[in-house]
């Protein structure tokens, strides 16, 4: 019902600016021609839209880049429910579900907790993946593509500026899809509104969001040893998924947030040709509250052990952050770019009621402040870059800090060259240091005991369309803090280790073309040095898309069609626990060595690019041994089309 209304009001919004648009058009005409009769006439000049390069898209640090509405093999890696490449992804068999990570990213800057839940945050938006606009005429988008069984995944945008100083967005994402197997519906919606607005002179830069969001699943625990069994069977009786067994029925969980985020700042001396210095003031809010809850109307107990209560089990924890930030920065155009800045943060952690065992008493809450003190630098000199920042908090109940130190070149635009240095020291994220759940076995605290997690890595990074594109990247971990199951009973909980553990990964991308033709290829290798029980990745991944492209009907449609394989050494697999919503770490069975391959058609018309494309279709004939973790299969071979399709008024 939500959903429907905002699309109405979206669609009526749009009509009505269109239907303004066009009397302001026809009035034009008829006092052009002073009144006379030929006015009437449908002798109306088309406007001409403004250059596509005045639709900026900006980020929150202030990079701006313009709307793109060509149809490329990348538009197309991103043609999916995160609108992301997902190489380093492995979904699961219904959109909107959780995703596998096959490549792990330790290049985190914060230095107080996370909320828990991990596994329901790839499409949970945060204060980065939220973009502000600046544009000449109003601009919609908007993304649609099937799902699976009974259901539909929409992405309507709209952006306009009411002056040349003032623009505001608004957006929503909602899926709903019934999925193949029993106990597998997603319900998911993304409200996002935005302000962008600076005064006449200049000097004031408000950037400010309010964002909504409500990610639900129902959980199914995976299929039962005789679900597996039939599953792997291929045999056609059970060619319907929803005839295997799974584990639950009756359960769910959601996770839900709303986060209003207010970046402003004013020059107190506005840089010049002249004074070659700038001098500004800002302030940073950020109030955001969150919760996550599972529901089971009965307890599963040869899953998660035993239970405090034999029906209705509902586990909700909350999350309320308010974050301050206020910072001075000098700019000068042969010194660079300093800023300083300090932080207060106010966090409430926790549950309605304490829980008292045999073991101990395990409290409700993390509640308390915390300061926070930093300063970064930035330098760009033909073609050089330096930059650093420094984080660090200097009062509270958390200890942690933050470096990050980057050298890069720029060649020539043909390449960009970038290492770095990131060192980091962070408490591990609430659900290690706090959980209550009905399940006994889910009950702990450790925030007296845990240390910091600390993280050093040195990356490196080189971007160029002329040659490759190619990351790596060497991490040292140590406090390393992760679900696991315990030796005594095979039941999940968190765990903290004091062995070190060193990781490496690589990542090229290089793209070949012959003609109409190319292929574009991507190749990841990954290897845990130490401490490979902790950490679970395959060594190698690949992709690689061989397509044709070509412009049909005197140029007026545009296509692209192709075949794309991803392929992944088979590894230890992490699992999944629906109680958590998180991953652990097993050891036990390996998954992987099975290739995806996709065949995909698409096309692009003006502003519209359609895709129709084939998922994994080796799943025809090959063997039924596909899994995203254990006891959860990968999607079958499914045919499914949408489009995103940009309109200027």
């Amino acid at each position: 019902m939500r959903l429907g209304l905002i699309i109405f009001l979206f669609l009526a919004f749009s009509a009505n600016l269109v239907g303004q648009d066009q009397i302001r058009v026809s009035q034009d005409n008829v006092d052009g021609n002073e009144g006379s009769k030929r006015s009437l006439e449908p002798q109306q000049k088309k406007k001409e839209r403004p250059p596509i390069d005045l639709y900026k898209i900006i980020s929150v640090e202030n990079d701006t880049t313009t709307v793109d509405t060509s149809l490329t093999v990348r538009k197309f890696y991103k043609f999916n429910y995160l609108r992301k490449d997902n190489f380093e992804l492995l979904p699961f068999s219904n959109e909107g579900q959780t995703y596998n990570s096959l490549m792990l990213d330790f290049s985190g800057s914060q230095i107080l907790p996370l909320f828990g839940a991990r596994a329901r945050h790839f499409n949970y938006m945060e204060v980065d993946d939220i973009y502000y606009y600046n544009v000449p005429t109003p601009l919609t988008e908007l993304y649609y593509k099937s799902v699976f069984q009974q259901g539909q995944n929409l992405d309507a945008f709209f952006t306009m500026n009411k002056s040349r100083r003032f623009n505001f967005s608004i957006a929503y994402k909602g899926l709903r899809s019934l999925g193949n197997y029993q106990n597998s519906l997603t319900s998911t919606g993304n409200f996002r509104f935005t302000v962008n607005y600076q005064n006449k002179s200049g000097r004031y830069d408000l950037k400010a969001h309010y964002v909504a969001q409500d990610l639900l699943n129902q959980e199914n625990g995976g299929l039962t040893p005789q679900g597996l069994a039939n599953f792997r069977s291929n045999d056609p009786q059970f060619d319907d998924r929803a005839v295997l067994s799974v584990n639950m029925e009756g359960a769910e969980s959601i996770l839900d947030g709303a986060r209003f985020y207010l970046n402003h700042k004013y020059d107190l001396i506005e840089q010049d040709t002249l004074s070659k210095n700038r001098i500004e003031l800002g302030h940073i809010l950020n109030y955001e509250t969150k919760f996550y809850r599972y529901d089971q109307a009965s307890p599963a107990t040869n899953l998660f052990g035993n239970s405090f209560v034999t029906q209705n089990i509902s586990d909700k924890t909350d999350l309320r952050t308010f974050d301050n930030t206020a910072y001075a920065a000098y700019t000068n155009t042969i010194l660079g770019r300093l800023s300083f800045q300090v932080s207060h943060s106010y966090y409430k952690y926790g549950y309605n009621s304490v829980l008292i065992q045999d073991s101990g008493r395990i409290p409700n809450q993390i509640i308390g402040s915390n300061f926070a003190a930093g300063a970064s630098y930035k330098k760009e000199y033909k073609g050089f870059l330096l930059s650093g920042k420094a984080a660090l908090n200097i009062s509270g109940d958390f200890t942690g800090y933050n470096l990050d130190a980057e050298a890069g070149y720029t060649y020539k635009d043909k390449a960009s060259f970038v290492g770095g240095l990131h060192i980091n020291a962070s408490p591990a994220n609430y659900n290690h240091l706090l959980y209550q759940s009905s399940y006994e076995n889910y009950n702990w605290y450790n925030a007296n005991t845990y240390e910091t997690v600390k993280t050093q890595s040195l990356d490196f990074n080189m971007k160029s369309d002329a040659w490759l594109n190619a990351s790596v990247s060497l991490v040292n971990i140590s406090d390393y803090a992760y679900f696991g199951r315990s030796p005594q009973d095979s039941l999940v909980q968190s765990f903290q280790t004091g062995d070190n553990i060193t990781y490496l990964k690589a990542k090229v991308n290089k793209e070949f073309r012959l003609g109409k033709f190319a292929l574009d290829n991507t190749l990841a290798y990954q290897k845990v040095a130490t401490g490979d029980q902790y950490l679970n990745v395959p060594q190698l991944i690949t992709r690689n898309t061989l397509y044709f492209s070509d412009e049909w009907f005197r140029k007026a449609l545009f296509i692209q069609t192709g075949l794309s394989l991803k392929y992944f050494t088979s590894y230890t697999m992490d699992g999944y626990d629906p109680v958590l919503a998180e991953f652990y770490v097993q050891n036990d069975e390996e998954i992987g060595d099975f290739p995806l391959i996709d065949l995909f058609f698409n096309m692009k018309v003006r502003q519209t690019r359609i895709f129709f494309i084939a998922e994994h279709i080796n799943a025809l004939a090959a063997p039924n041994d596909y899994f995203s973790a254990p006891g959860y299969p990968y999607r079958d071979f499914a045919f499914r089309f949408g489009l995103v399709w940009n309109f200027f008024l």
